[in-house]
């Protein structure tokens, strides 16, 4: 394995590590801490952490459609 590529992996699991860490916080434990505590200002509104998800979902399948789509519009035409 080469370094160039256990330096993305270990980048790619930070990065993903904090994701987690940052959307946990902001969905458990964020509604049980008082609304006039600082670490509010550190956090998006509520409702985001709904709609992000679910425009990245939406997204992904609109991508993976088209991507498939145009795989099979592409050995549809190798055929003939």
């Amino acid at each position: 394995m080469d370094v160039a590529d256990r330096a993305v992996g270990f980048l790619l699991c930070c990065i993903s590590l904090s994701i987690f860490t940052y959307y946990t916080l902001w969905v458990i434990i964020l509604p049980f801490v008082d609304s006039d505590h600082f670490i509010h200002k550190y956090f998006l509104p509520q409702e985001y952490a709904i709609l992000i998800p679910v425009f990245a979902g939406v997204a992904l399948l609109c991508f993976l459609s088209v991507f498939i789509g145009s795989v099979m519009l592409k050995s549809k035409r190798k055929k003939a």
